[in-house]
């Protein structure tokens, strides 16, 4: 059940487009390509990577973003906008197994057309914490929450 490599970390912002000119023009990243959640979203890219999501925050929300991703604060401002960090891992049946063994309580999410099979859970911080998974070892595995539900 390895961890990999740091996947991305999500930003809300109450304007996301400010926010993704800003990483874009500072920082050189790059805008790219993104699954259709329903909700807005910026994806920026260091070369093929994509580091950085941006989506929208504060206090007015949509709920279809509500819905799929939850939100811990409405921070607009701060180190309360970074909404989560996502690790890149193999081993989803070990994983699962070992969570439920130590009774750490965690939510299975599928993002269909990235062939991403998802778990959410939250550090004794309150931090959500993302583990990505290929879908092939998702096998028989119905997510609570899928992606397309919310288009």
């Amino acid at each position: 059940m390895p961890l990999t490599h740091l996947e991305h970390f999500l930003v809300q912002s109450t304007d996301i487009e400010k926010t993704k000119n800003w990483y874009v023009d500072v920082l050189g990243m790059r805008e790219g390509a993104h699954p259709d959640f329903g909700f807005p979203v910026h994806w920026l890219y260091l070369g093929d990577v994509p580091v950085l999501h941006l989506t929208q925050g504060g206090a007015d929300v949509t709920e279809d973003r509500l819905r799929y991703l939850g939100q811990q604060s409405q921070a607009s401002e701060g180190t309360g906008v970074i909404d989560h960090i996502a690790f890149r891992a193999t081993g989803l049946a070990t994983m699962i197994a070992h969570f439920k063994k130590l009774g750490v309580a965690f939510k299975e999410r599928q993002v269909d057309d990235q062939g991403l099979y998802q778990l959410f859970l939250f550090d004794p911080n309150g931090i959500k914490v993302e583990l990505n998974f290929e879908a092939t070892e998702a096998k028989g595995r119905r997510a609570e929450v899928m992606a397309t539900d919310y288009r």
